[in-house]
């Protein structure tokens, strides 16, 4: 099989000379690179959308979630989307990924794609200020720079996890949000996990005392709240197998096993605990963390990344993928790690576990071989309140999910039914935490304790990465 991307004859054959390329050279090129991977079909979407409220610019979009934001197209985002990056196969994988969007069979999109490729291109960026919502999705240990260029400029920021990977990082992001608040910006980070309907309703049913009581203190041996992921290096994305960048198993730039998948678990155990509660970091005390590495071979290296390995055949790779964390938030214990293998076995996928323990009932989430690889909540009552939980499931919840049921098993637990609409998947999850985005973009403000949030989640992770140091 052949290693050449599917843009390098286009991107070589139109080159732009680095620093010196004129915008109408970078609109040429676009229109060429358009009209090859970008004609919309018969019945798509072809309006002048050059008025819609948000235009966005897609800066140095090294990670495949740069890409999957555009599955979708949105009445309020201008179907032009400028780009600014480096020459490179991550750019290439970027355009090919939107033109497959564009080219697919059912529901395709109809994203127009301008590019400036430079080593200026943040320089750019800025000189151009081609739309007024920067999207960034790569390199974890430059990000927050780019951040704070595009913030200073005026321009709002919509960006993939993890903001920040390390301590020195963190007291960026103070900042960063300092000015977006004085200058009046929306600064958000992409937190897909919300949206998974199995951790809605574990937030839900915590949410009704009568089935779940309150939420346990819990101890450092047995928290109260556990986020537990399993990931995997090598994985299909819209149907295809992914390619990872060389650079994202250097943790120096993509970060440790306790800065970047955390990040979704930190926010969840902040979001369900104390749901719509502004916290404070002051209210984090990092008890233990933990970095262990996870191994390539020569063969498993090569094929995730169609690169020659750094290493010698017969060596391994070691990348400290994995993390764990136990800390308290508010005085409640919790614990939150990631794992990382090579490649999930046939038939199986990424993972999920979590649990939530209450003075009456303990909310579980389980992603195993009995439930398909599919995240499912159960519920373990602990006192006689099943008449509650009927009624919380059945009557309560149906307004806002219905179609939800319960099943009691021969274990005494309950399982939560879910019609399987509802089971979206992760790709998916890109679109409706963009929607929310645009809500909050429309309103012209994020609700009051999402800044205080984001802070204390960064805040989090990079003090579990010093501990761990």
């Amino acid at each position: 099989m052949s290693n050449e991307p599917l843009m390098e004859p286009i991107m070589s054959k139109y080159k732009m000379r680095k620093n010196i390329v004129t915008r109408m050279a970078a609109s040429i090129i676009a229109a060429f690179l358009f009209q090859f991977c970008n004609s919309p079909k018969e019945g798509q979407m072809t309006e002048d959308q050059s008025k819609a409220a948000i235009q966005i610019v897609s800066l140095d979009p090294g990670h495949f979630h740069a890409g999957l934001i555009h599955k979708s197209m949105y009445p309020e985002v201008d179907s032009t989307i400028h780009v600014y990056a480096p020459e490179g196969e991550e750019l290439r994988d970027y355009l090919k990924r939107i033109a497959g969007y564009n080219e697919r069979a059912e529901d395709p999109t109809a994203w127009n794609i301008e590019i400036y490729t430079g080593d200026d291109f943040l320089q750019e960026m800025i000189r151009q200020k081609a739309g007024n919502v920067m999207v960034v999705a790569g390199k974890n240990d430059r990000k927050i720079d780019y951040i704070l260029a595009a913030l200073e400029n005026d321009i709002n920021v919509y960006a993939d996890k993890p903001l920040v990977i390390n301590p020195e990082g963190f007291q960026k992001l103070k900042k960063a949000f300092a000015i977006a608040e004085q200058k009046d910006l929306l600064f958000y980070d992409i937190m897909t996990e919300r949206f998974e309907i199995s951790t809605i309703l574990q937030r839900e049913l915590s949410m009704i005392p009568e089935v779940f009581g309150t939420i346990e203190k819990g101890t450092l041996e047995n928290p109260a709240i556990t986020k537990e992921s399993v990931h995997h290096f090598f994985k299909y994305v819209s149907g295809a197998p992914l390619i990872r960048p060389e650079w994202f198993f250097d943790t120096e730039i993509e970060g440790s096993g306790l800065v970047d998948v955390t990040t979704h678990l930190v926010d969840l155990v902040q979001w369900e605990v104390f749901p719509e509660k502004a916290l404070d970091t002051a209210d984090v005390e990092m008890l233990e963390a933990e970095l262990l590495p996870t191994s390539l071979n020569y063969e498993q290296y090569e094929l995730v990344t169609r690169k020659k390995p750094p290493f010698e055949n017969g060596e391994t790779l070691d990348v400290m993928a994995n993390g764990e964390m136990n800390y308290t938030l508010k005085g409640v214990h919790a614990k939150v790690s990631v794992k990382w293998a090579y490649q999930a076995p046939e038939g199986t996928a990424d993972t999920h576990y979590s649990i939530m323990r209450g003075s009456k009932a303990n909310l579980i989430i389980r992603q195993g071989a009995n439930e398909s690889y599919k995240p499912v909540l159960y519920v373990k009552l602990l006192e006689d309140q099943a008449e509650a939980l009927e009624k919380a499931v059945l009557t309560d919840l149906q307004g806002k999910y219905p179609g939800i049921g319960l099943t009691k098993l021969e274990t005494g637990e309950y399982k939560i039914e879910v019609p399987s609409s509802y089971s979206v998947g992760h790709e998916a999850h890109f679109a409706q935490v963009t929607e929310n985005y645009l809500k909050y973009f429309k309103a012209g403000e994020l609700p009051d304790w999402e800044v205080p949030n984001m802070i204390v989640k960064y805040y989090t992770t990079t003090q579990a990465f010093a501990a761990a140091q």
